[in-house]
């Protein structure tokens, strides 16, 4: 990690021959790029590292491309020789998503989905006007091979996953009907791919777009339904039929002629279906096979925004074998086996969470019940070894962003996460009061500290379980 800050020092230093007063690590997403929050004089600016160097082309040519037309998107200031590192506009850190859960589903929210569908409309047309689709990253177009590669995603990654019997060939046949039908569009343009609203930047009440290498030629429905069916917004069907009205109005002034709604709309709820079954997915993948604890959790969510467009909408073709899998896939039964059970206020479990130090005595249990959980840090790289965090403890930034960055604690916790999350949900289902879960380290100051306060965070935010967390450590914490 030390090369790459430095890498983005050096390019940043090329660019401006003031230097960076300091570079700080952003939160992780869920690709394999790092971002950099660069502060210099005043001014900030986003360096980011990824070892794709073609994602990377495709993101600055996209870039350069759109920002040439006047488009809402961040400029790139400089490329390293290698083409892994890259520096760009800041933008800032509010999402739509970020302004949503702030305000709710109000006037001043519903101004913002209005503006970022008409940049997007912007985006998709004038942006494809001499836009050069050889620097996609996969297939140039959006067309029938990569609507079944989704429609097969979901198959692999969820749907077989539930065991459940279905006719294969049946069911290949009605995807190879579904994505026949949805090719057969006039409208084709620029598509952004995964366009929500965590990658719509709102900045002075303007949004921006960020996130778009995986964009190809395609429908324009495609991004528009990813837009008011993300299922972490939930806008209601009001806002959904009102906001896709007020973007192919936008659509029709760009293009300068009327679209016909009817098959507009008709093939927009089939595009809307693809997406939600490529979300499913992609969780899927994240979740069941690599067990990361946020995708598992997002997919009961997913499930109901699936139901609530089932109910209501199909697209305009007789898919039969789909159709009835489909009633299957949302039906509660298979909801409620993603659903975690979680705790109310008559829940009688409480999770006794400690950090401690193996230099001194090991955590009591109060309950009587002999103990519990007992995980020991000590594999984790020590932050109390460097000069710069001895003072420090786990609850401060500076030890966070070394235990994310340059440990494998991330691995070691989400290890943990499975094991615990076992007995947590039987405990909860069985009625049980009491489990202690205990983190020791070297001096109960760091690691097991960090590690404390995640599993506490965890436990409330999936299972909305009472948790008490106590680091028995914190008083000899040097200061």
């Amino acid at each position: 990690m030390q090369q790459v800050v430095q890498a983005i020092e050096g390019l940043f230093k090329s660019f401006n021959n003031t230097g960076a007063d300091r570079i700080e690590k952003l939160p992780q997403s869920g690709s394999d790029r790092t971002y950099f929050r660069i502060y210099s004089n005043n001014e900030t600016y986003i360096g980011t590292h990824n070892l794709n160097v073609k994602e990377n082309n495709t993101f600055i040519n996209f870039s350069r491309h759109f920002k040439e037309k006047g488009l809402h998107v961040p400029d790139i200031y400089a490329v390293n020789n290698d083409g892994e590192v890259y520096l760009q506009e800041d933008l800032g850190t509010v999402s739509l998503l970020n302004k949503l859960e702030e305000h709710g589903h109000g006037d001043y929210v519903y101004g913002l989905f209005k503006k970022s569908l008409q940049q997007l409309a912007r985006i998709q047309i004038l942006g494809h006007s001499g836009l050069d689709y050889n620097w996609c990253l996969t297939a140039k177009e959006f067309g029938k091979q990569a609507i079944m590669s989704d429609l097969l995603y979901f198959k692999y990654y969820f749907l077989d996953t539930l065991r459940m019997p279905y006719d294969k060939q049946a069911m290949l046949d009605d995807f190879e009907a579904l994505s026949t039908y949805l090719t057969r569009t006039d409208y084709k343009y620029f598509m952004f791919r995964d366009f929500q609203s965590r990658n719509i930047i709102v900045s002075n009440d303007e949004v921006y777009f960020i996130d778009y290498q995986g964009g190809m030629q395609g429908a324009l429905q495609y991004d528009v339904a990813s837009l008011l069916w993300q299922a972490k917004a939930e806008l209601s069907d009001e806002w959904k039929n009102t906001l896709l009205d007020y973007y192919i109005t936008e659509v029709e002034k760009l293009l300068n002629q009327p679209v016909d709604r009817n098959i507009f709309t008709s093939q927009y709820n089939g595009y809307v279906l693809i997406r939600l079954l490529q979300v499913l997915g992609a969780y899927g993948f994240r979740g069941l096979f690599e067990r990361k604890a946020h995708f598992l959790a997002s997919i009961p969510l997913a499930l109901r925004n699936m139901k609530q467009f089932l109910e209501n909408n199909r697209p305009g073709l007789a898919l039969p074998e789909f159709d009835r899998m489909l009633k299957i896939v949302v039906s509660d039964e298979i909801i409620q086996r993603f659903e975690p059970v979680q705790a109310n206020e008559h829940t009688p479990l409480t999770v006794t969470i400690n950090s401690f130090s193996y230099k001194r005595a090991l955590p009591e249990d109060a309950s009587g019940n002999g103990g519990g959980f007992m995980f020991d840090c000590r594999g984790i790289l020590n932050p109390g070894r460097f000069d710069e965090y001895k003072k420090l403890s786990g609850k401060d930034k500076p030890v966070i962003d070394f235990l994310e960055q340059r440990t494998r604690m991330n691995d070691f916790l989400n290890s943990v996460f499975d094991l615990v999350d076992i007995s947590v949900e039987d405990y909860l289902q069985r009625g049980f009061d009491s489990l202690t879960i205990n983190f020791g380290c070297t001096g109960g100051q760091h690691r097991s500290v960090y590690a404390a306060e995640q599993t506490a965070r965890h436990l409330r935010n999936k299972y909305k379980v009472k948790v008490a967390l106590s680091h028995n450590n914190q008083l000899n914490w040097v200061k």
